[in-house]
């Protein structure tokens, strides 16, 4: 199964051209219940930034991070209220990314699905945006193998994956046909406060 960065991430990346040297701040969390297949794995990733520069001719921002560290970040034509920056206004860009594995329930009628959703901020006030892609995949167990701890999963599009299985996980209540679902939500926020 190939799983792909979101257009999400990738308009967050984009948006940053010296993305790849900035320090952000990162929190990641995990939830699994002992002996119940799957979890949940939440990373939130946050760059701050305050106004330095603002090129209006260019529709380009410059900032500073709260490490010291300048980036420039340059708003297409669909980022509204463009004019209402100031310097000295705060910059927050927020990644949420969500990932949840779970054994389907008996009977239950699982399928592949993919959705967006978008908000941008009214007419007048400081710009703002967020963006939420969610894409769920469903596996089906072909093979597990309880000495490695592996458990091999196919899906709708004709691939497949082997992937680790948990220690605390009964593999003899596991049988080959069982679904597997996951999802993975990203959202992305940015916003700007006056200072």
């Amino acid at each position: 199964m190939k799983l792909t960065r979101s257009l999400i991430l990738c308009t967050a990346v984009a948006a940053i051209s010296s993305c790849s040297s900035l320090t952000v701040d990162t929190e990641t969390t995990v939830k699994a219940e002992q002996g119940v297949p799957g979890g949940e794995a939440v990373r939130v990733t946050t760059l701050d930034g305050k106004v330095t520069g603002i090129d209006s001719a260019a529709r380009e921002v410059t900032l500073v991070s709260r490490y010291g560290e300048a980036f420039k970040v340059t708003a297409g034509p669909e980022v509204r209220n463009f004019n209402q920056i100031r310097i000295g206004d705060s910059l927050r860009i927020s990644l949420k990314e969500n990932l949840v594995v779970r054994m389907a329930k008996p009977g239950e009628k699982l399928h592949d699905e993919s959705y967006a959703t978008g908000s941008r901020t009214a007419r007048g006030a400081k710009p703002g945006a967020k963006m939420t892609e969610t894409v769920q995949y469903v596996g089906t167990i072909t093979s597990i193998d309880a000495k490695k701890r592996k458990a091999t999963l196919r899906f709708s599009d004709g691939s497949s994956g082997s992937f680790d299985v948990r220690p605390d996980i009964d593999l003899s209540k596991r049988h080959t046909g069982e679904k597997v679902l996951i999802r993975v939500t990203e959202s992305l926020a940015v916003s700007m406060k006056k200072s």
